[in-house]
This record gives C-alpha cells, structure tokens and sequence, in this order.
C-alpha cells in the first residue's frame, strides 16, 4: 500500500454529487457515495413554470463532505494515507454571486433564501431576454466577440445570467463582488481561499460561457459591456484574465477541510471543469469521435489537433476552446437541453393519476399506495421501452420535437417549445414515447450533422451516462438514426473518474492527460451497430422530422413577434 497512490474524483451532477476514490496506477474504483441534494429534491427556490432553477449553495458542500468521508470509510485508513489529489466537475453554466471574500451569499445573513443569491443551475432560463441583447449587442462590434462560442450567446450561460440577475436584484448586485462558476468555486473553498480575486479561473468555464479567448487578450473590453449595460461596467476587471486548464492544479487542501475530510494537508486540488469535458476523458474520447454525455441532458464532446482545425469554426455549437478538454487540444461542445429529462417528463405526464389519485383512494392504504406510486413509476420507462422496441417501423408515424427545454445546439434558442405531430385516436402511450426517444435521436443527429456540413469530420460515437449504459432501446435507435457504431463506455461514474484522471495529473502522477487516461481507462463493454434495415426509413423521419421543426420555430418565431409588437 505504501507505493500505491489514489485520487479522488467528486462530480456534481443536477440532482446529486458523486464521489468516488481511484487507484491512480490501475483505475481501479475503490470506494464510491452518492449524495442527493436535499433542498432540490424538495424542489425548493425554483419554478419550473418560470424556467427559475438555483441550487443552494449547502447542498453542494453538505454533499461534498458527506460523500469524500464516506469514500474514505470504505476505502479504509490505508488508502486514506495515500490521496494524492482531488480533482472536481460540476454542472454549467452554474454561476453565483459572491462576496470579497469569495462567500456565496446564499451563506451570508440576509440572503440564506434568496434564490438570486444561489447557483443558477445550467437549465435556468430566466435570462433568454438577456442572452437575445448580448447576441444583438455582439453585431455592433467589428470584433465578432461571439465567434469561439458558435455564434450564439444562450441563456444558460455566465454573461447572460448574470446580467438578469444584477437587473433583478438591487439587493444583491450591491453586495456581490463578482461571478463565479460552480466548478471554480469549490477548488477556491477546498484550499481554503479569502480572497474572491485570488478565485483560479479554467479555460473550460471561461471559454465555453464566458467569452474568454487568448484572441481577444482575455475576455472581450469593458467597453463591449458597459455598453450593453452600465451594471456591467468594469465587471471584467474582477475576473482576473488569466485561466488554467484542468491539468493544473489549484493549490492544496486547507486546514480546515483536511481536518473535516480527514486528509492532509499535501492532497493536491486540481483546477475544476464541466462535468461533460472532465466526462469526455473519462470515457477515453478520441480525436474526432463524439463523446456523448447522456444524462438528464445531453453534452456532446469532440477533440481534434489544433494544427488540423486551425481557422475553423462551427456555428450554432457551444464553443471551441483550447485546452477546455485535452490540454493543446481544441475542445468543441454542443449538445441538447432535453434527453432524459424528456423522458421524465413523459413519465411523470403518465404517473400523474398515480400521484395525485392514489393518496385519495378508499381502497387501499396511504402507506400501500406510496408503495404502489414508487414500483410503477419505476417500471415505466423500462416497460415503454420495451412494448417502443416491437412496433413496426413507419415512414407517417408520429413524429416529435425535442425542444421541451429549449434548444440548445444548433443554434441556441431556449424559446423554442417541443411539439408532437401526426396524432390521432391511435396514438396511445407507446406510440408517443416511441417518437419522442427518436426526437432526442435525430436533434443528436443534428449536432453531427452541423459538425460535419461545416468541415469537422465526425468518425463514431461514444456513449456514456445513465442512458447509454441503461437503454439498449435508445442506444441502438441513435446508431440506427445516426448510421455510425456507438461504443459504451465500461464506467458508470465516467465524470468522477475524468475528475480523477485529471487528479493524477495535477498531483504530476502522470505527466500529460492523455497518459492518465490511458492507465486509468476501463475500456468499453457494449456496441451499436446501425441496422442496414432500418436506416433509410429513418433518414426519411428525419427530413420530416427536421421540416416539423422549422413549422415549430417559424410559429414560435411569430407568436414572438406579435408579444413583442403588442
């Protein structure tokens, strides 16, 4: 034991943060603890109606102090001896307000239950009017400030957050110092950071959400945002301008919380990036294969040589950055704002007598009925699956967009609504499930297809997450609709493990990434074919498919218009 070394890799997911503890010579996962957010999962300070989503900023360190001890119990002392390193991903953009001292406010007095005072998670909507002025704002300037970011500034990102929440709050745009992202933020807190402008900023959240890019010296001038709006003027200069890869580290555990994990105080914290990017390592990504993260949404990853893609850029993606991924890389990010939170959503559409009719019932018991709610919920989706899988395929089936959380790439518009088309009194639950799962399939093929139309080449697919691993059904549809093989990577924790690959790097257990990832990769254990027989049919869906989206976004375009006239 006295030669092994381990790390630590702690991914913040939307519903919970997981951690877990690997061998950094072998990849072995030695101990693993999940920990659900308690005040998200009683769906405290959002709205959905509203598109509002914040997480408090105690979910994340109650969740990650309860799942890095647990590791360590049982991994044992011995292992405990022999961290090396914790490395960190969390959700983006996930951005939060805080203080000088670099305290979300949520944690000061005052502000405890205020939820412009939390993490804006990555699906908050709430700024689509601000994200539509940067993106008229940005055609103003000779300087195509939005051109590393695919050319669209979305909603769901730093700038656009940001501004909404300074207009929204006088309260807190007063006691704020500056912007921070979640997956920069918890490196600052775990070594021990005082000062907000001492916050280590990586190229992967500065990059992809923020606007950062060594083209423009750092982020865009004062002037772009002053201009868009005098709250943002001289915001930059709390920012800092210089950024860091992943591969770096932040520094070293503090005191306080080497006492509260029970490590040393040598344990290196690595530089934190989005879950999808440090999730794309651990899934082995490969140049030009598509790492799909498959979760509650979808985030696509690519890499290619710098020398090989010097002077392109593909419009409508969520950026391209160097070193966001794979340091000396170009990381490229698309993906889709709804995969399996479309599915949930169908799912929680068809338990809603469940839910609200049950506890009502004179027939069986409140603790028969929870019992009853919580076995069928469960059962839904396998058996939609499953009953999906044996109807025949056909050309004027029922056909669905995707967009029920917005749109995410290509071409960002979180207006965008999701739509089913081609109804009638046959089309039952299966029928509508099957066409929804093949929407989420061909808005993948979207992204493929903008990659590949605008000179990056595309060669297969890697699929990780929730999804991939527990839907055959969904699987062998995409390899069907995409007419490529996708390889499912062996892990089920692929984001914790790239956090502790990432680790093993920064604590220089391996000198480059790719050699971590590499030693520490735990292979594939399934493959898609597409089926010859199904491939053409698809190809025509998808032209329907793709003419029944642009009827939705002409319409939603319209009905935009006629607000904004009115």
């Amino acid at each position: 034991m006295a030669n092994q070394s381990f790390v630590i890799g702690v991914d913040y997911g939307t519903d919970s943060v997981r951690s877990v503890i690997v061998n950094a010579h072998t990849g072995q996962e030695v101990a693993a603890s999940v920990f659900y957010y308690p005040r998200w999962k009683r769906a405290e300070f959002c709205d959905p109606a509203a598109n509002q989503f914040r997480q408090h900023p105690l979910d994340y360190v109650e969740g990650l102090e309860t799942t890095v001890k647990e590791c360590l119990a049982k991994a044992g002392t011995d292992v405990a001896k022999n961290i090396k390193a914790l490395s960190v991903d969390t959700t983006g953009s996930t951005p939060v307000a805080v203080d000088e001292s670099g305290t979300p406010l949520a944690l000061k007095p005052g502000f405890e239950n205020n939820p412009n005072a939390m993490f804006v998670l990555w699906k908050d909507h709430t700024a689509v009017d601000e994200a539509q002025e940067i993106n008229e704002h940005a055609e103003k300037f000779d300087t195509n400030y939005l051109q590393f970011v695919g050319g669209i500034y979305s909603s769901e990102w730093f700038w656009a957050k940001l501004l909404h929440v300074i207009r929204q709050d006088e309260q807190v745009r007063k006691a704020m110092y500056t912007w921070v992202e979640h997956c920069d933020w918890i490196p600052f807190l775990l070594t021990g950071g005082q000062k907000a402008e001492d916050i280590k900023r990586g190229v992967c959240s500065a990059g992809h959400k923020s606007l950062w890019a060594e083209e423009f010296g750092g982020f865009p001038p004062d002037e772009f945002f002053a201009t868009l709006d005098p709250l943002l003027a001289g915001f930059t200069s709390k920012l800092g301008n210089r950024t860091y890869t992943s591969a770096e580290k932040a520094g070293t555990l503090s005191q306080e919380w080497a006492e509260k994990l029970g490590l040393s105080t040598d344990v290196v914290i690595g530089i934190g990036a989005f879950d999808a990017h440090m999730g794309a390592v651990g899934g082995q990504i490969e140049p030009y294969y598509l790492s799909k993260v498959m979760g509650t949404s979808t985030c696509d990853m690519l890499v290619a040589p710098k020398d090989e893609v010097k002077g392109t850029l593909v419009n409508g993606i969520c950026g391209q950055v160097d070193g966001s991924i794979i340091p000396n890389m170009i990381g490229m990010e698309a993906g889709q704002s709804a995969f399996g939170d479309a599915y949930a959503w169908f799912k929680n559409v068809l338990a809603w007598p469940l839910k609200n009719l049950l506890a009502q019932s004179d027939v069986i018991d409140a603790a028969t009925a929870e019992k009853l709610l919580h076995e069928v919920e469960g059962k839904i989706i396998p058996e939609l699956s499953k009953r999906a899988n044996e109807l025949p395929l056909e050309e004027d089936a029922e056909i669905a967009i995707d967009w029920l959380n917005g749109r995410r790439t290509p071409d960002a518009s979180q207006l965008l609504k999701g739509a089913f088309i081609g109804l009638d009194l046959g089309s039952d639950a299966v029928k509508i499930f099957r066409s929804l799962v093949e929407a989420t399939c061909f808005g993948a093929k979207r992204i493929v297809d903008r990659f590949i139309e605008q000179g990056v080449p595309v060669k297969g697919l890697i699929g990780m997450g929730g999804v991939a691993k527990k839907s055959p059904f969904i699987m062998q549809m995409m390899a069907d609709v995409m007419n490529m093989p996708i390889k499912i990577h062996k892990s089920e924790q692929t984001c914790a493990i790239g956090a502790a690959m990432f680790a093993a790097t920064a604590a220089g257990i391996y000198p480059k990434v790719e050699d971590a990832m590499s030693a520490m990769g735990q292979g594939f254990d399934a493959e898609y074919q597409p089926n010859a027989d199904r491939v053409a049919l698809y190809a025509k869906r998808y032209q329907k498919y793709l003419e029944a989206g642009s009827f939705i976004e002409d319409f939603i375009s319209e009905e935009t218009e006629h607000t904004i006239h009115s």
